[in-house]
């Protein structure tokens, strides 16, 4: 497992989300991204919780953010080099974003993400 550091890898997800094209950022509205460790052995490196865009009613309005939540240790453990997180990273970062869009796992799969 690669070692990088709590500070470099929050840096490491705001990159990631700095680079999603003008059109969907500009979408995004109220999701907190949040960086937890995680276990290293565990296959969850990323986890969207909330209703997607694609489900929400007039209803929705006035509820607390929705929740994107990145670890960090499971992708350390997938990582030979920085560039190997830096794109684990990007690629989780740009999964999860999915989701919130209503993109489901099998299509994201499909799109390398």
């Amino acid at each position: 497992m690669i070692e990088v550091s709590a500070d470099r890898f929050e840096e490491l997800v705001s990159a990631a989300l700095d680079s999603l094209p003008p059109e969907f950022a500009s979408r995004i509205e109220n999701v907190a991204v949040m960086v937890e460790d995680g276990t290293p052995s565990s296959s969850l490196l990323g986890l969207y919780e909330g209703i997607p865009l694609t489900k929400r009613t007039f209803g929705h309005s006035g509820v607390g953010p929705d929740r994107i939540t990145i670890f960090r240790l499971p992708i350390l453990a997938r990582a030979n080099s920085e560039a190997e997180v830096q794109e684990q990273v990007r690629r989780t970062v740009l999964h999860e974003v999915g989701h919130y869009f209503g993109i489901g796992d099998r299509r994201l799969r499909e799109l390398g993400w």
